[in-house]
Parts: C-alpha cells; structure tokens; sequence
C-alpha cells in the first residue's frame, strides 16, 4: 500500500501538483481508492472524496468550487484543465487534510475544511473509547466519500489495524460472510444496515463470535435495531454514537448505558466539550432544549469559499484564539451529562402554530409493531401553516392502523395527517435519509 501510495504521489507531482492543491477522488470500494487516498495525502495535497456515482454536473460544480487541480478516478490521476484556483483559502489549503462535501437536504454542498490536527484528534478519541487493538480487524461498510467509511482508514492506520472493505450492502448475506471469513472484529454500520440485516432470520452458517463491537451513527438505534445486533452479533458490544462532519465524532453511549438511557446518544468523547446554547448563546440547565455548541481540537476550521456560512458556525470559544463549532443541532442534556438529539435547528416543522420536530414523530413511528423503518417530513398546507407526512415500511400495519397508533403516543399538533407505505425509504448516495425525495413523493401524492 505504502508503494502505490508513493507512485500516486509522483503522479500527482507530475502532473503540477503542489502541497494544498485539491485532487477528488471518485473513491469506489476498491483498494485503488485506498490508495489513491494516502496517496493525495502522501503529496501533501487536500484530499476531496466523492462518492462513485457522482452526477457530470456536480462533479464539475465541485471541480470548479474547490479549485480541483487533479482528479483520481479508476487509478488514473487526470490534470483538470482550465479550472481557477480561489485564492480566497489558499493559507488555509496548506493545513488542510480534506475537504468534505456535506450532502444538504437542499442547496449546494458546503465543504468542510478539516485539517490533519483535526482527522488525528478525532481518529485517536475514537479509538481510545472503542479501545480499538492492533489485532483488531475493521469492516468497513460505508462509502469512502462518507466520513463514516474514510475514518475507519483512519482509525486503523493509527492503532496498525486491518481494515477490510466489505462487498456491496445490497448483499447482507455476502457481508456477513465476509465478516466472518476476515474474522472482523468492529462492525462500524448505520441503521440502514441493521435494518437490511433484519431480514435475515438465520445466520448460523457464519461464526460472528469475534465480532466485539458494533458501532452505529447517523441516527438513533431504535429498539428492532438493538434487537437485530444483539441476535447477529451476540458477542459484541454496542456503541450508538453521534457526530457532524464538521467536528467527525461529539458523543458516544456506553454499552454498559444502552438499556439505562434509552434514546441518548451519550457522553462526550475523549478530549470534546459541550453544552447547550439559547438563541443568545446563553448557556443552558438540564433538560431545557437548545442549540449543541462543541469544543475540542476536532473542530472543522470552516466551510471553504464560504465565510458567511462559517461564522455562522465556527465563533470564538473560551480560550484566546479558540473556535467552538455550533452545530445547529437542537439537543439537550439530562442531569447526568448525557446528550439526547432532538432535531436540527433547520428541520423544525411548525404544525397548528405549534413546533415539531419530526425526530420526535420519527421514534413514536418506529415504536409501533410491524413498522420497520420510518420518517417524516412538513409539506406546505394553507390551513395548517405546514402538515406532517409520514412514510413507513411495512408488511402488516395499514395507514389507518398506523395513524390510529400515533393518536395514542403523540400529541395531537404531532400527529401525522398523512400515512404514505413505501416498499423502501429513499436514502442519498451516503446513507442518510433523502428528506428531499420525500418531500417530493408527498407533494405528489396529495
């Protein structure tokens, strides 16, 4: 690996590559990616991940917005001709590791601008909580454009770990197999992939004894997912985490906290500090709901080309010369210091004059039996300001039944008008739920 590094490397070189010049990589599940990615960093340049099937559109979008002066895709390095470089972040290019494009649900995508202090602070708090070993073996799911699937490069590289890359997840069986053949020990997946392998009634046929933990981000484990994981992994623990982009990794639940604390996503983790803000960025008690401020080195240095977004996030901290990242999470912490997500600041729906926030919604969806995957959107509606949407997947429960349900769990300003069944929730190339696609589907469905 170190030598096809290097080669790419002198590729890059070659082809008038400086340090703090960005190079996208199209970065398949592939060890080609692998390498192209230690190889942008090898030449001292910003590395740009993008995931396989990027549209010519946005790629160029992207080309253009960072400056690109390279592209790796199929293990080819390609100059990029004719595009200008912005000055505008030029002294903070030659710090930088990587610029992360955020997939918004609306908008362009902002690039987080992370720099090599950030990726090593949060790769060695991560694997200081996981107490992840040198003979640990780590199957890697997720994409490598998504942070989630890059950091466990990372995190491997610096405990000399093995990384494995797992087949396509439209294959559980396969990945399974995989998992047990490679002898994985951390199984880094999303709810997504619990979700999939729910549908897998045996697994006897594989030995996943070795597999010692499970880890999950992007949205809160739901109790048919604990389930699953403990049925499929019955030797591992399980960490349900939460995190941005822009600062990777915030809080992490103890598996000894899973049952006592249902719904939190922990405490923070090692070397992090945070706390919640009220719209003057007054600190708050316990309990009270407000926007997620975090501090620690892991923070993002900022959006690239983009100083209006970044002020709104990155402000002055405690210290001199510090920067603290508001992150536009409504959150709160209970009385013991542990952090339960609430809603993003831009994802409030106001329903009946009342706000909601549709996570809420979300749990009291998935709460109900022979629901198996679930969410939630606002469509405008003249009489309502705007009306809730839901859409399940399910075999057995009607809409009827569903929204008879929610009338029980759920405040009246919270109940869905609407119950769409979907044979799947649409998700965006990294994973997440595409908020966008069903906001589609319920305008069209009135």
């Amino acid at each position: 690996m170190a030598e096809r590094a290097q080669q790419i490397a002198s590729s890059l070189r070659a082809a008038g590559v400086v340090p703090g010049d960005r190079v996208l990589v199209v970065a398949d599940h592939s060890v080609g990616s692998v390498a192209a990615v230690w190889g942008v960093l090898e030449a001292a340049a910003v590395l740009v991940p993008l995931h396989p099937t990027v549209k010519p559109d946005k790629l160029a979008w992207l080309q253009d917005h960072c400056g690109a002066a390279a592209i790796i895709r199929e293990g080819r390095v390609e100059p990029v001709e004719g595009v200008k470089r912005p000055d505008a972040d030029a002294e903070a290019a030659r710090e930088l590791a990587a610029i992360i494009y955020t997939s918004g649900s609306t908008g362009r995508p902002k690039g987080v601008m992370l720099t090599h202090a950030n990726i090593v602070s949060a790769a060695d708090s991560i694997a200081q909580y996981l107490e992840l070993l040198e003979d640990d073996v780590i199957q890697v799911l997720s994409p490598l454009s998504f942070d989630y699937g890059l950091y466990q490069l990372f995190l491997a590289a610096r405990r000399r770990a093995r990384a494995v890359l797992a087949p396509p997840f439209t294959l559980p069986a396969q990945v399974l197999k995989q998992a047990a053949i490679e002898r994985v020990t951390f199984f880094p997946a999303v709810p997504t992939h619990i979700a999939l392998l729910e549908r897998l009634q045996d697994v006897s046929a594989w030995d996943l004894s070795r597999v010692r933990a499970v880890t999950s981000t992007a949205a809160t484990l739901v109790p048919s997912n604990i389930e699953t994981i403990r049925r499929i992994f019955p030797a591992a623990q399980i960490f349900s985490m939460y995190g941005l982009t822009e600062c990777k990794r915030c809080s992490y639940l103890p598996p000894a906290d899973l049952e006592r604390k249902p719904g939190s996503v922990g405490v923070p983790i090692p070397g992090t500090e945070l706390w919640i803000v009220d719209e003057q960025s007054r600190r708050l008690g316990p309990d009270q709901v407000g926007q997620l401020v975090i501090r620690g080195p892991h923070v993002m240095r900022g959006y690239w080309r983009d100083p209006t977004a970044t002020a709104e996030r990155v402000r002055p901290g405690p210290a001199a010369g510090e920067r603290v990242l508001y992150t536009g999470d409504l959150c709160r912490l209970d009385g013991e210091g542990y952090l339960y997500f609430v809603a993003r600041t831009d994802d409030v729906l106001k329903s009946r004059g009342e706000k909601v926030a549709p996570k809420e919604v979300e749990l009291a969806l998935h709460a109900i039996p022979g629901v198996n995957e679930a969410a939630v959107v606002g469509v405008a509606d003249e009489l309502l300001g705007q009306a809730i949407v839901g859409f399940v997947v399910t075999d057995s429960v009607s809409e009827a039944n569903v929204i008879r349900e929610c009338q029980q769990r759920l405040e009246s300003h919270m109940i869905p008008t609407r119950i769409i069944v979907l044979p799947a929730i649409p998700k965006t190339a990294h994973g997440k739920v595409d908020k966008r696609q069903l906001w589609e589907i319920a305008t069209l469905r009135r």
